[in-house]
């Protein structure tokens, strides 16, 4: 297998390198009626993972994202400050939803002069394999990641082991696969109804020689919910750190016809009065995060004095803080929010509220405790003036 070296590395960083991401797929073997591209890991949407670990080399340049029409914003917002796109419409097939991908980096004003072409649910590439496939690549030649087969592999029919196959020789390809772009992106057009499994047959099929550098055993794709339960085990041995913040926020009442808390409206008889629309809860919950990662407070992130938060949804800071999070490559592992008052009465709207911020926050719902109590009548709560939150926020970091 090729090996990259230090002059190699430097040479292959001084071209235009863009990747396509492919996440159209539906994942039907993960069973679920999300994609699986948007299902949670380790805090953040599985695509994101994959995508921050491309932006993180710096040889990459444009990222095209290739989705599936009807998830577009949900891309969009799964990888908001990444600095992705563009955002592509996917085909039927995986091999339609690649072509995509190059049709729109050809179409940009300076078109790359090497792609690399990534699973979306690969989340655990690093800038060491990405730098090997790199080196790899010469103007006539791809290159792709891969393992060599060490089990023994047996033909099956019937549920009966059959003919041992001998595995000298085979590999398990990974990806990014990585190719001069003008060739792959001609292979592609040429053999468009080709039906191959992954753009190293397609290169070859069209007569080009493809390297073969060292994969990596992380570097797996995520598939089934036994994959996602080992994706999480391996996200988690990286975030060591484990970091607890404590938030507090009190808005009083005055008139109005309903309050907005843990990011649901709640129709009542007063209104909750403050700069935005004072949803005591998120910013309990805001404040949390914030202290967590040692990142100050609300109103450092959005001052009550800038015009632009007047009336603005609160579920927007709650989010700003969630990205902190995952900017510093941390997952929130766990909120826990306490709402005070004597009315309105929160059972009712419990899990609204816990699907909203787990929602927000690209948390499971089971990551996400909401709970309320009363002061007794005691207190400022108690004779209805105003409503107060607590909150607690339990993040990891690497």
């Amino acid at each position: 297998m090729t090996e990259s070296s230090p002059i190699a590395r430097v040479a292959a960083s001084s071209r235009r390198v863009a990747a396509v991401v492919v996440a159209a797929g539906s994942g039907k073997r993960m069973g679920s009626d999300t994609p699986k591209q948007f299902l949670p890991l380790a805090g953040a949407p599985l695509l994101r993972h994959g995508v921050a670990a491309l932006r993180r080399h710096p040889a990459i340049g444009p990222i095209a994202v290739v989705v599936d029409p009807a998830y577009r914003s949900r891309a969009e917002e799964a990888l908001d400050g990444l600095s992705a796109g563009p955002f592509v419409a996917g085909g039927t097939e995986r091999q339609a939803s690649v072509r995509a991908g190059l049709e729109a980096l050809a179409a940009l004003p300076a078109p790359p002069e090497t792609v690399l072409i990534h699973d979306a649910a690969r989340p655990f590439v690093d800038n060491a394999l990405i730098d090997r496939v790199l080196a790899a690549i010469t103007p006539a030649r791809g290159a792709i990641p891969a393992l060599p087969v060490v089990d023994t592999l047996k033909r099956g029919a019937d549920g009966l082991a059959g003919e041992t196959v001998a595995r000298d020789g085979l590999f398990r390809a990974q990806t990014p696969q990585g190719f001069p772009f003008e060739p792959i992106l001609a292979a592609h057009r040429r053999l468009a109804d080709a039906a191959l499994t992954d753009d190293a047959a397609l290169a070859e099929a069209d007569g080009h020689s493809v390297a073969l550098v060292d994969g990596r055993e992380e570097n797996f794709k995520v598939t089934t919910p036994d994959d996602m339960a080992r994706a999480e085990r391996l996200m988690l041995a990286g975030l060591g750190d484990v970091r607890t913040g404590m938030g507090y926020d009190v808005h009083r009442l005055g008139p109005g016809d309903g309050v907005w808390l843990g990011g649901v409206r709640i129709a009542h008889d007063q209104s909750l009065i403050g700069h935005s629309d004072a949803d005591v809860a998120l910013h309990a919950l805001t404040d949390a995060i914030l202290g967590a990662i040692a990142a100050g407070d609300i109103g450092q992130h959005f001052p009550p004095s800038d015009p632009q938060w007047r009336g603005a949804d609160s579920s927007r800071f709650l989010a700003h803080a969630g990205k902190l999070v995952s900017d510093r490559g941390g997952m929130i592992a766990h909120v826990d929010l306490t709402i005070i008052c004597e009315r309105p009465k929160v059972g009712p709207h419990r899990a609204a509220m816990t699907a909203r911020i787990a929602q927000i926050l690209s948390l499971s719902p089971d990551r996400v405790g909401v709970k309320a109590t009363t002061t007794e009548g005691l207190g400022f709560t108690g004779r209805g003036e105003g409503i107060a939150a607590q909150a607690i926020a339990t993040v990891r970091l690497p």
